[in-house]
């Protein structure tokens, strides 16, 4: 999924070593190193870890996939097949949570749904920059040419479900519409948040999704200008076939779990991979989660996107996260010893 995530099919590159800079720094830990490790379910991260390890190409996880599809001693299969492998670029830990919107809409536009919501235009090329939303929106580019998948009632909630990267919309005719990633134009990110902080409107510690759905409200001109300071603008695809019981899709193509689902930076950590956490803040965390997904804000080898599930109470708790902490990658141990042997 992908607050501005990128959906789609995982490659062999990111399975069998992501490439790293030449400063990444790789130490291999104790398992009495992670806090809390003895205490976690780690069957329930083993479950996750099962979703999407299947998928791995690569031949070293693929016969530590086979092994796991019958363990009963969950915690016992990752000390045996893994070890636990710090990795530093230099830069802090850093925590955040996203979540999985839930809309009101129409298939039509009418009444209060005047937001549209569109499906990748066909010349859009994978990994093309294309416009920027400012030039989109103000160029009416896609108007008029049958690329709408919804209509929604609130342009924030437009603006955010593409920064969430999928969602649930309710539609005015009782029927339910899920969206998923399908393509972006091209142009990185940039916080909406931070621009008013930027501008003096409101300090770092005020800014919430909340605040920012209130300012455009009462600000209807210059609230279009600031959501057209992040230039990205992703595009979307129904994917309604997802049972509404699961998550919505992750990098992987597999539905992700709330609190055992992490958004990385496929660069430094494997798609697929277990990923111990250790978050700091208000609301600590110990637990084994899985890299099942990406983000285009998601940059760095001590960076990591907690998925927090589905709707307003997952979106509050989700918004509230910004923490230090450190995280700690499972890798095969042939894996394991390489990356440490190389530095």
């Amino acid at each position: 999924m992908l607050r501005v995530a990128m959906a789609g099919l995982i490659s062999a590159t990111l399975i069998s070593g992501p490439a790293m800079a030449d400063s990444t720094k790789h130490t291999i830990l104790d398992w009495s190193d992670l806090e809390g490790w003895a205490y976690d379910d780690h069957q329930a991260a083993l479950d996750v870890f099962m979703d999407t390890c299947p998928d791995l190409p690569d031949p070293e996880w693929a016969s530590i996939c086979a092994v796991g599809q019958n363990q009963t001693n969950a915690r016992l299969f990752f000390e045996t097949f893994f070890r636990p492998v710090l990795i530093e670029d230099g830069d802090p830990m850093m925590f955040t949570g996203y979540f999985e919107p839930e809309l009101r809409g129409s298939l039509s536009k009418g009444g209060p749904f005047q937001y549209p919501l569109y499906e990748k235009p066909p010349e859009l090329a994978p990994g093309a920059r294309w416009y920027t939303r400012a030039q989109i929106e103000e160029g009416k580019l896609l108007e008029g040419r049958g690329l709408e998948l919804a209509f929604v009632d609130d342009p924030v909630d437009a603006f955010f479900l593409q920064v969430q990267g999928s969602g649930r919309i309710s539609l005015d005719n009782g029927d339910k519409l899920r969206l998923g990633y399908a393509a972006k134009n091209g142009h990185d990110y940039k916080s909406v948040g931070q621009e008013l902080v930027r501008r003096g409107v409101f300090r770092s510690h005020q800014v919430s999704a909340d605040v920012i759905r209130n300012w455009v409200s009462k600000n209807p001109v210059a609230g279009e200008k600031l959501l057209q300071h992040n230039p990205s603008f992703v595009f979307f695809r129904e994917v309604s076939q997802v049972p509404a019981e699961l998550g919505p899709l992750g990098a992987m193509n597999r539905p992700i779990t709330p609190l055992r689902s992490i958004a990385v930076d496929p660069a430094f950590v494997p798609l697929g991979a277990p990923v111990w956490i250790e978050k700091l803040g208000d609301q600590p965390m110990r637990r084994l989660t899985i890299a099942q997904d990406t983000g285009s804000a998601i940059k760095g080898a001590q960076r990591a996107d907690i998925f927090f599930g589905t709707g307003k109470a997952a979106g509050r708790r989700a918004g509230r996260i910004k923490d230090a902490g450190r995280m700690v990658t499972l890798l095969p141990i042939q894996a394991a010893y390489r990356l440490a042997n190389d530095g």
